[in-house]
């Protein structure tokens, strides 16, 4: 009897055990499928099931159940206000909704977040950019003073729309902003329903492909860089410290899987968001605007300070202890378990000037895929022959001479030079400085092309 009684002890006690042992961790994340930047700690993890590949499962994870949920946004601003209210652990996000997420948790008694890891980055500060309709007559910032400007209030764009009007000493006062989300503002630019707007990675970038849109300033005219990245509820993180080290390395698993096969990925992730896979190669390509990189460089938390200084000056921010708030410890965790130098990694900033000097042009052929041609004059014929025979191209993409940005061919202003050799600009202004100085003529991508087939 007493035997028995034992054994049922014993077996209260493992059941007991197993019943403690059988936690279910709720992995909350929100990301944004339509902002290129946030993918590798977004739409890649999630379809990849990244995260599931390096959760912990032994010592107190033993027997843990992990239940991972992914919600999808817009932009930057609803993210915190969810991780606010305890819907989600996670958020991935831009360079200003970063700042207003962690000021807004600051202002709080006692929740906070941290800023946990990178997702990628652009030196110049490509990814954001003001678009005008198709039709307008307007080229410049300056012609926008009284118009009407749409933004995702709260969103990276937003705060590059603030630090633009101000180097251009616009006062926000002398703007009719509107609170857009960027799928209504892409709308109202293809229907000429406003003058301007205002969007981050890759809205502009798809106004352009589709024809609707075109560009008036690009964020790489702030001088500023344009980053992105993941961060935490620090309840969550303090708690669970193996699952932030576990999402980081996802996030570095997935960036290099994307710059594995730039084609295929992108192909991948026009089905999983429905962005065009020309303008993903924008991002994704070799040379294209986007640096997959998670970790969090010294310039990345200057740049963020920055970016707090131009927010706290409109009133748009509050006070900010960014010690309290930037750690590293995660991150050099998860290096170090993937066994790599983070200190190495941490010291490499790609700057497009330099790593995309002499790049060949590229034509994306419908049948043949992906052609490189070393010379732009080589790249100009070549379309002009493919044309000629009714060849379908799904994008044509060169360099910008001043920043080393890639652009779309279509979008470019080209320079003809007297020897009959082309520069390529992204900005009008620059083009036509350019061809003062050299003796040149501004024409338009068709024109290059035409002039080309002779």
């Amino acid at each position: 009897m007493n035997t028995t009684r034992f054994c049922l002890a014993v077996a209260s006690l493992l059941s007991a055990t197993a019943t403690v042992r059988a936690e279910t961790i709720d992995i909350s994340i929100g990301h944004q499928s339509m902002c290129t930047d946030t993918y590798t700690a977004g739409i890649v993890v999630k379809e990849l099931k990244l995260i599931d590949k390096h959760l912990p499962r032994d010592g107190k994870y033993a027997g843990v159940t992990y239940n991972i949920t992914w919600s999808d946004y817009a932009s930057g601003g609803p993210i915190t206000n969810q991780m606010l209210a305890g819907k989600l652990n996670f958020g991935v996000m831009g360079d200003y909704p970063l700042i207003v997420n962690g000021s807004k948790f600051q202002e709080t008694r006692s929740l906070r977040t941290l800023y946990v890891a990178g997702t990628g980055y652009n030196l110049k500060g490509a990814g954001n950019a003001i678009v005008v309709p198709a039709s307008s007559s307007f080229y410049k910032l300056e012609d926008l003073k009284g118009k009407a400007i749409s933004t995702p209030v709260g969103s990276a764009s937003w705060g590059m729309l603030i630090k633009a009007l101000k180097d251009k000493k616009i006062p926000l006062s002398g703007i009719d902003m509107k609170n857009q989300a960027p799928a209504v503002g892409a709308a109202n630019i293809a229907a000429s329903k406003i003058d301007a707007h205002a969007d981050f990675c890759p809205w502009s970038e798809i106004m352009e492909h589709r024809g609707t849109g075109r560009k008036i300033y690009d964020g790489s005219e702030t001088g500023v860089p344009y980053l992105h990245g993941l961060v935490a509820r620090q309840d969550f993180a303090e708690k669970y410290p193996e699952v932030v080290v576990a999402f980081i390395k996802a996030i570095y698993d997935a960036g290099k899987w994307i710059e594995s096969d730039p084609a295929r990925a992108t192909d991948m992730m026009e089905k999983w968001t429905g962005v065009e896979k020309e303008v993903l190669y924008i991002y994704f390509s070799q040379g294209g605007h986007l640096t997959l990189d998670p970790t969090i460089k010294q310039k990345w938390i200057d740049t963020l300070k920055f970016d707090h200084g131009v927010l706290a000056s409109e009133k748009l921010a509050s006070a900010f202890n960014f010690d309290n708030w930037i750690t590293e410890k995660y991150i050099r965790s998860a290096y170090a378990e993937l066994k790599l130098d983070y200190e190495v990694e941490k010291s490499k900033i790609v700057d497009t000037m330099v790593t995309n000097a002499g790049r060949p042009s590229q034509v994306w052929h419908a049948r043949d895929g992906i052609l490189d041609y070393p010379t732009l004059k080589e790249f100009l014929k070549a379309v002009a022959e493919f044309q000629a025979t009714g060849a379908k191209l799904n994008a044509t993409y060169v360099y910008d001479q001043e920043t080393g940005l890639k652009l779309f061919g279509k979008t470019a202003f080209f320079v003809r030079k007297p020897d009959g050799e082309f520069s390529v600009f992204l900005r009008k202004g620059e083009a036509e400085a350019f061809a003062v100085k050299a003796g040149g003529k501004v024409v338009s991508f068709e024109e290059a092309v035409l002039s080309s087939a002779s």
